[in-house]
């Protein structure tokens, strides 16, 4: 979560009217914990002249208390929720020459998914290095971090160099080290500045205590950066939020210009349609005009449908149309990430169903190394293969920043779980597009006489999923419903003959299932599933793959003393002498449906009890006829 506050009262702030663009500065600025990042940020607004007098008293009073010099870190001090929490917050302030918004990413150890909420828009970072260290992994981290959001240019700034008696050997070393490694990455634009945040020394002014440093004070040298490139010279680009129909015939589409400008009478494309149009009128621009930045309403020539999602964009330079893209994606959710599992991605403001389709690999944050990996825990970053169900309109990173980075949704709360970087869309048409025929899935329902749909039965090894379902299929199948089982077992005896138990074997296995399942859906089917299925999200996915009142989750529960008790295969006793990895209960976890359609309690009743329930359930549904 991110907050923008006021650096004096904490209070939130509202954007700053009325500041062109190009006076405005975006630090993103991180640092170890105990490096002195805090202090050196509350050293930089008392010297911008941004802490207000009575905020500065109270700092001072607290000084006078513990008989030492000021704690500037306390001019930070902002909403307390914020603090706690460990929130990026945003702080504005400004000198007579220039405004900035620091972006003040949290010290901690998980700090990748922190650190592309504040550096996605960031012009500069200004990492902080500890004078009496080297170059720690952290500080590697950030780094690579900002290089890959695209951040221009690394201000350095080396804290408490009063405590290394103000030598040139340290700051050099650093400066030496870091400039090696930044090289490494493609990051030209850099400066190391030495400090001591509590004395001000090179923060606002020049020290006399550090004559061997010939360069700016770090206050100096960020209001003399040149002004950002907000995309005004490149491409046109305008995100449509959502179209305005005024009656009898005004249709505008509105949204914020990401990048080049526009003007009535410019011919424009709108993707992903491809349809060609012209600009009629501009609404919030000056003068007819308006460019990257500019919130705006668009019309448009020929009675072109545009709808929320689409791009207008320069017929000349167009985005890239595509149903797939390589990506770097920042994993933020505590549930990882495994290919397969399906998700809500935006794009601007377009939303899609899609899924990782490959994990290329995990990116070491601190070491740049690249390591195989099944899945993306939370805070990881990894390169992966995105796969979409329809076609969007897209930019590389790089080129736009905006119309090149997406985020990842779970689909059933639509929550943020990860957000990416287009790194490459793929080749258009590369990939299969699904064949449509004349016999459908209601021509086969009216046949068979019944509505199709997935009972899946979930639980632990034992639990009586599979006795349950092969029950419930005789009583189906003698009552003329078109089934058929899909035991786990059976799968993992063929078409899942190829996978473990690791839990991205796990996901790849429900993944699979899922997908003969809505084949045999889409056949006209009752398909009984008969599968541990131990992670939520997948029988999600499983649910996700059918229409509305297709899906029945069951959930077979027995408490895992007694599934163990009963064990008919021997797997409880060979897991616990460590002849099976990774067992569900016993070393690899299982997560329980929160609300399933049909809770069975097997420690109570038979299987036939059950499966009349079932019936039951499946009757009300329309699966079958009473």
């Amino acid at each position: 979560m991110t907050a923008v506050v006021d650096p004096d009262t904490g209070d939130a702030l509202p954007p700053r009217a009325g500041t062109a663009d190009r006076d405005l500065l975006r630090l993103v600025a991180c640092g170890g914990v105990g490096d002195g990042k805090r202090t050196l940020l509350g050293r930089l607004l008392y010297e911008a002249g941004a802490a207000r007098e009575d905020r500065l008293a109270a700092v001072r009073a607290d000084a006078a208390g513990r008989g030492g010099g000021p704690d500037y870190a306390l001019l930070l001090d902002g909403p307390a929720a914020e603090r706690e929490r460990g929130d990026v917050v945003h702080r504005r302030f400004a000198t007579a020459t220039r405004e900035f918004v620091v972006a003040d990413v949290p010290g901690r150890e998980r700090r990748t998914g922190d650190l592309v909420a504040g550096a996605s828009t960031a012009d500069v970072a200004l990492i902080v290095v500890d004078a009496r260290k080297s170059l720690p992994r952290e500080v590697r981290g950030h780094t690579h971090l900002a290089a890959l959001l695209g951040v221009g240019a690394v201000v350095v700034a080396v804290t408490k160099v009063d405590l290394v008696d103000y030598g040139r050997a340290a700051h050099e070393r650093i400066s030496h080290d870091y400039r090696e490694f930044a090289r490494r990455l493609g990051l030209t634009a850099v400066e190391v500045v030495p400090t001591c945040a509590p004395l001000g020394d090179n923060v606002g002014t020049r020290s006399a205590r550090m004559p061997w440093y010939e360069g700016p004070a770090l206050l100096e040298l960020l209001e003399s950066f040149p002004a950002t490139d907000r995309g005004g010279d490149r491409c046109f680009r305008l995100p449509v939020r959502y179209v305005n129909q005024v009656p009898p015939d005004f249709r505008g589409c509105c949204g914020r210009i990401t990048s080049g400008a526009v003007r009535p009478g410019d011919p424009v494309l709108v993707l992903p349609g491809g349809q060609r149009t012209a600009v009629t009128a501009v609404h919030g621009g000056e003068d007819d005009e308006a460019v990257a930045g500019e919130s705006v309403t668009v019309t448009v020539a020929d009675d072109v449908d545009v709808a929320r999602g689409d791009l207008l964009c320069d017929p000349e330079s167009p985005a890239e149309v595509t149903d797939g893209f390589q990506a770097h994606l920042v994993w933020l959710h505590e549930e990882p990430m495994f290919p397969g599992r399906r998700y809500a991605i935006r794009i601007g403001a377009r939303l899609v169903r899609g899924s990782v389709r490959a994990l290329r690999h995990r990116l070491d944050v601190d070491t740049l190394d690249q390591v195989p990996a099944a899945g993306l825990a939370c805070d990881d970053l990894g390169l992966v293969d995105v796969e979409v169900d329809q076609p969007v309109a897209l930019d590389r990173y790089q080129d736009d920043r905006r119309t090149g980075a997406f985020l990842v949704l779970d689909p059933v709360t639509n929550a943020t779980v990860g957000a990416g970087m287009v790194r490459q869309p793929a080749r258009p048409g590369a990939g299969p597009s699904w064949q449509r025929t004349d016999v459908g899935k209601a021509a086969r329902r009216l046949r068979n006489g019944h509505r199709p749909g997935v009972v899946w039965l979930t639980g632990l090894s034992g639990s009586g999923k599979s006795t349950i379902a092969n029950l419930l299929e005789q009583r189906l199948h003698a009552r003329g419903v078109h089934t058929y089982l899909l035991d786990g077992d059976n799968l993992r005896c063929g078409l899942n003959s190829d996978l473990g138990f690791r839990a991205a074997d796990r996901v790849e296995n429900i993944r699979r299932t899922a997908e003969v399942a809505r084949l045999m859906v889409d056949a006209g089917l009752v398909v009984l599933v008969a599968c541990i299925s131990p992670f939520a999200a997948d029988r999600r996915l499983a649910r996700a793959l059918v229409a509305e009142g297709e899906f029945c989750e069951v959930h077979v529960d027995a408490p895992l003393e007694v599934a163990e008790r009963r064990d008919p295969k021997g797997l409880y006793r060979r897991a616990r002498r460590g002849e099976i990895a990774d067992f569900t209960g016993i070393d690899s976890p299982y997560e329980p449906p929160d609300a399933p359609e049909v809770r069975i309690d097997t420690t109570g009743g038979t299987p036939e009890d059950a499966v009349a329930e079932l019936l039951a359930r499946l009757t009300a549904m329309g699966m079958v006829h009473s």
